[in-house]
């Protein structure tokens, strides 16, 4: 079993489709309600959270990415979904252990940004996925192996 703290994306909310799919495979997943309008405050929550938790594993998706990736998670791995990196936050790179998941038919987040983001962080882009939301059979076990591979 994994602890993963799962940072959900802008207008979604804790217990959605992708962290329900990691917990009914066994992992003990942290996933906070992070305010939609205030992205400091948001960044805080997640910090708090990872800080209480300790988790080997953070999850962002879309905006959640973003948030992830603005967090001090120490040698956490991040698995980042569709990452808002561009439209959100500061930070502008992540560590070469982290696994981008992004679909290329992606209509919200450019496949482009992830791309960029592997590029110049040397981090793993894997694509699937037919839409921003990722929750297809096929991303949702992608996003578990990810989860796993630590």
């Amino acid at each position: 079993m994994t602890k993963i703290l799962f940072l959900h994306g802008w207008h979604s909310v804790p217990g959605g489709v992708k962290p329900t799919y990691l917990k009914d495979h066994g992992h003990e997943v942290f996933n906070p309600a992070l305010d939609d309008d205030d992205f400091t405050l948001a960044v805080k929550t997640a910090q708090a959270e990872f800080d209480q938790h300790q988790p080997q594993v953070v999850v962002g998706s879309s905006r959640g990415g973003a948030v992830a990736m603005n967090i001090k998670s120490g040698d956490a791995k991040l698995v980042l979904l569709c990452p808002a990196w561009k439209n959100w936050g500061t930070a502008k790179s992540v560590r070469p252990s982290t696994v981008i998941l992004h679909s290329r038919a992606d209509d919200v987040i450019p496949f482009a940004d992830s791309e960029e983001l592997a590029r110049n962080s040397g981090a793993t882009l894997i694509e699937g996925g037919t839409d921003h939301r990722l929750a297809d059979p096929e991303p949702l076990e992608a996003m578990l192996r990810a989860c796993e591979n630590n």
